[in-house]
């Protein structure tokens, strides 16, 4: 997706076979996986590969947003329903796959039921609340957090990526899905595809410290926060092995888990 020089694709191939042994075990898969996004951006020249998806992903998102916002006014628990519309456009991962068919994924996952739910502990914090840090995740369900956003009825600071890795959403892409309409948008200072608190900015560590509730969308912000105990909710799809063992579920469950 970088570059179509063949040769440039085998250099970078290479060059992350010779990274991995030297990765510390200790360290998350989001840690690793951007320090090979990284170099491969280097030496391909190319910043932002997957920028056209992104935006592709966006407006695909878009265009069933008004059906979505519809389906959470007629529930009978509007702020559930649109619980289960963040976590469906969690399914929207190019690190996991190339193709996504999301009109088919988000109808499923809004039947599915939970692997973890903690609902109750959710509703909780979020009446005690008086603003709400939102960590985003990739570019396409940042469209389906505008509604969740909506249906806290709380001040929201959504935080982005600093720089592009692989699909996350960065302020461009936050912007084209109408969360600056709806929310507050902050940097993290990381371009690490996660939330990992060694890399964020002093800025972001100060709100993520202070804030009363912090909601966690996706795996790689999982990775990077799930030993932290503090009123974290992550709002996720278990979509790799490895996670959903962590998490004590099956792989494909969809989650709502409090770090509590």
């Amino acid at each position: 997706m970088a570059v179509k020089d063949e040769s440039l694709t085998t250099q970078a191939v290479i060059k992350a076979a010779s990274m991995i042994p030297s990765f510390n075990p200790k360290n998350t898969p989001a840690e690793g996986g951007s320090e090979i996004y990284h170099e491969i951006i280097k030496l391909t020249k190319n910043p932002d590969p997957y920028r056209k998806i992104k935006e592709q992903h966006i407006q695909e998102a878009l265009s069933i947003l008004p059906e979505l916002e519809s389906m959470v006014q007629n529930s009978e628990d509007p702020l559930l329903m649109a619980i289960r519309i963040a976590i469906a456009g969690n399914v929207i991962d190019l690190g996991i796959t190339e193709k996504v068919n999301v009109v088919e994924n988000v109808k499923k996952i809004l039947t599915q039921p939970f692997g973890i739910f903690h609902y109750d502990a959710f509703r909780s914090t979020l009446e005690k609340a008086d603003h709400i840090l939102y960590l985003g995740d990739n570019a396409g369900e940042s469209v389906f957090d505008t509604i969740l956003i909506k249906a806290l009825k709380k001040k929201v600071i959504y935080a982005v990526r600093e720089k592009p890795v692989i699909n996350d959403v960065t302020r461009h892409e936050a912007v084209l899905s109408g969360i600056d309409q709806v929310a507050e948008i902050i940097s993290s200072g990381t371009s690490a595809a996660g939330t990992i608190l060694k890399f964020c900015n002093p800025s972001f560590l100060n709100i993520f410290k202070k804030a009363p509730m912090i909601i966690s969308k996706g795996q790689g912000n999982y990775e990077g926060l799930s030993d932290e105990r503090k009123p974290i909710f992550f709002l996720l799809k278990a979509k790799c092995g490895p996670i959903a063992q962590d998490i004590g579920v099956k792989q494909g469950d969809i989650i709502l888990k409090s770090a509590l």
